[in-house]
């Protein structure tokens, strides 16, 4: 089993930065995948960023140069910083483990970020 704890949403005015946290605990030596996802109000759950052992990261197109994704393995964690914040990043933003043994994909609790025009 794969915890996950998300923090550092909140409200932030457009044009404005934001960085959230994940903690990950339990088996983490089994995971190979970290991502970051968002979904929007009346909208379906999206990919934002994603980064794999041995891999660049990926980012979704309407990310590319605002948000980085980064992970600090003495301290279990991924961050996504968000820069040049925009209205439509509103989002509840959850982090996701994918792990290799056994296969499954582990979520938390999601952490709302607000952005005011």
């Amino acid at each position: 089993q794969v915890q996950l704890m998300e923090s550092g949403g909140g409200l932030v005015q457009a044009g404005g930065s934001l960085r959230l946290s994940c903690a990950a605990s339990g088996r983490i030596f089994t995971i190979n995948t970290m991502s970051w996802y968002r979904q929007r109000p009346g909208k379906q759950r999206e990919l934002v960023a994603t980064m794999s052992s041995g891999s660049s990261p990926n980012y979704a197109d309407s990310v590319k140069g605002r948000f980085t994704i980064s992970g600090e393995n003495a301290k279990n964690t991924v961050y996504l910083q968000m820069s040049s914040l925009k209205s439509e990043d509103t989002a509840v933003y959850y982090c996701s483990a994918l792990t290799v043994v056994p296969v499954r994909r582990y979520w938390g609790q999601g952490t709302q970020v607000t952005v005011s025009s």
